[in-house]
């Protein structure tokens, strides 16, 4: 009779493994097994980090091997378990790869292909076409889209971390939960013992001294400029190709400013000028930290110049929008704390524009939908499914854990316009280190979508891939062409170019305004088991290690290294 080995291989995460009977049986071309109890006595089956071989017998030939039905029964209390792989080895001696990578929760049946990707047209086969469509039927009932507050891409519906499917849950909330209490924690160690001075106003220089000494350096002129370049929110500066009229400054205003003998609107031409403008925060009302106690938001706008040495400083500060008496145009030229207050108000816009649209809106909430969109769209077996899985790892609950306990109610890579000339500007870290992650990962993208797409009517016709972009488009971006993405994708080079927003969008935006996990390009799990996506993942590291040397390089000339983007310090996914 024939003889199949099967390989079981258990995830080493904390409670991986299952006391629980774990069946199996296999689905051929010429027919079904009976179900099999895989036990060894006097053994102790899939503990955790277990690889774990069985002989299965079968009264009779398969036949081509099409599925393997896994049926988990509890043993005494439902114990669940996770499930990396299975290996098959056939009576001809052939390997057959099952990727799983999932959590098996109660008493369930489990069906897994294949690890061969395969697009909706491969599949001919009234059983594989109908496991197919089942599956995401089951997803697109866990994975529902929720409105979680109007205006904002909608979400996961789920009110806490429990909520969510436990396949996108982290590993252990013990974790997360340190994470959180940690960053909480030390706000409360680092900046509740400041509290006291900004409850009530300033009254003489003492007070800025006990707060400005420490911070003196950082916010002198040229680190003021050198942030908008390599701070954690490098993606607001702009050339200033025209001065706005609600910004009255003139050239005498700035005259001991500029370097070049120009007047103002000959620097503005020679493109020396800079511009952030954060009228997204204008007409926010006052926020109340306590009854007593107003906490104003600026709307500034900062003019900044490259000098001689092409390095960018401030030279113009107004604190709102609508010019007038009552909002001066601050200067270097003012006394040093009007000076220096006026900074500090900039900061403090681009601080809360950092966290709620350049860090929370544009990398953590937008990966989500993807996310979200792919588990609803995307069988496991489909070659965008698994080239994006490692790239959403655990976003979706840091945002949910996020959304329970820190934001309750108690872009993507954007060629910024007049900033690509490396000459002009040649300090903007962000940009040479980012375009040279993207070219990186838009190659990969490219190579992938090679291998399983031949032609541009393969993209357009493909209706789970088109499932996906519309499912973003509709539900995450709320319909709005102002996104910035399509409804649909047409062409090999238009599918290539979305892919690498996402992946650059989940991993390297995210550590370029965040930081400051697994990295770019590591995938421990194999949900590709074809050699020539390995090949190109190989060529994709072997890049990455590269773009490592070149940034490393240039860093060990610089006092102020930018590491952010850096690939070995990348993070595959949103996951913190």
């Amino acid at each position: 009779m024939p003889s199949y080995t099967v390989t079981v291989a258990t995830g080493s995460q904390w409670f991986a493994g299952t006391d629980d009977y774990i069946y199996l049986s296999l689905v051929g071309s010429a027919g079904c097994s009976e179900k099999h109890l895989l036990d060894k006595p006097f053994y102790n089956d899939f503990e955790r980090g277990a690889v774990d071989s069985y002989d299965v017998t079968v009264d009779e030939e398969l036949g081509e091997i099409q599925l393997v039905r896994i049926e988990k029964r509890k043993y005494w209390l439902n114990d669940d378990w996770y499930l990396k792989y299975i290996t098959l080895k056939t009576p001809h001696g052939d390997y057959i790869e099952f990727p799983c990578y999932r959590w098996i929760t109660g008493d369930v049946e489990v069906v897994l292909r294949d690890g061969r990707a395969k697009l909706a047209r491969d599949d001919q086969i009234h059983i594989l076409k109908q496991h197919r469509r089942k599956e995401l039927e089951t997803r697109q009932k866990q994975y529902r889209w929720m409105e979680w507050n109007p205006g904002f891409p909608l979400s996961i519906d789920a009110k806490c971390h429990k909520d969510l499917p436990r396949d996108i849950q982290f590993d252990s909330e013990k974790g997360v939960d340190f994470v959180l209490n940690y960053s909480k924690a030390m706000e409360n160690l680092f900046i509740n013992r400041f509290m006291h001075m900004f409850q009530s106003s300033w009254n003489d220089f003492a007070d800025f001294e006990k707060i400005f000494v420490k911070i003196s350096n950082t916010i002198s002129d040229l680190m003021f400029g050198y942030q908008f370049l390599n701070g954690c929110n490098p993606v607001l500066i702009r050339r200033c190709t025209e001065l706005p009229e609600k910004l009255p400054v003139t050239t005498e205003m700035v005259e001991c400013s500029l370097e070049r003998q120009l007047s103002l609107e000959q620097e503005v031409q020679q493109g020396n000028i800079f511009i952030v403008d954060f009228e997204l925060l204008d007409g926010i009302d006052a926020n109340k930290t306590d009854p007593c106690t107003l906490q104003f938001l600026a709307a500034p706008i900062c003019l900044l110049y490259k000098n001689l040495a092409n390095k960018i400083v401030p030279i113009a500060i107004q604190l709102n929008q609508i010019p007038g008496d009552e909002n001066p145009i601050f200067l270097p030229s003012d006394a040093k704390y009007d000076w220096l207050l006026a900074k500090i108000w900039v900061r403090s816009s681009d601080f809360h524009v950092h966290q709620t649209i350049t860090h929370l809106l544009r990398t953590h909430l937008v990966s989500e939908v993807f996310g979200i969109a792919m588990y609803r769209q995307l069988p496991a077996v489909h070659p965008i499914f698994k080239l994006l899985v490692a790239h959403v790892r655990f976003t979706i609950a840091i945002n949910t854990k996020a959304r329970e306990q820190l934001i309750c109610e108690c872009g993507l890579f954007d060629k910024a316009r007049g900033m690509e000339s490396k000459e002009d500007i040649p300090y903007y870290f962000y940009r040479d280190d980012g375009l040279l992650v993207w070219e990186a990962i838009r190659t990969f993208t490219a190579e992938v979508v090679d291998i399983y797409y031949e032609g541009d009517q393969v993209v357009e016709e493909d209706p789970e891939l088109q499932d996906f972009v519309n499912d973003v488009y509709v539900y995450g971006m709320r319909g709005r062409k102002s996104s910035g993405f399509p409804k649909s994708v047409k062409s090999r080079e238009q599918l290539s170019e979305y892919l690498t927003v996402v992946i650059f969008t989940a991993s390297a935006q995210h550590a370029a305004v965040n930081f400051g996990q697994l990295f770019l390009g590591m995938y421990p799990e194999e949900h590709f088991i074809e050699k020539p996506v390995k090949e190109a993942m190989a060529r994709f590291r072997k890049n990455l290690e590269a773009i490592v040397s070149v940034i490393a390089e240039r860093n060990k000339k610089k006092q102020l290294p930018y590491y952010y983007l850096s690939p070995d310090r990348i993070p595959n996914s949103v996951a913190i």
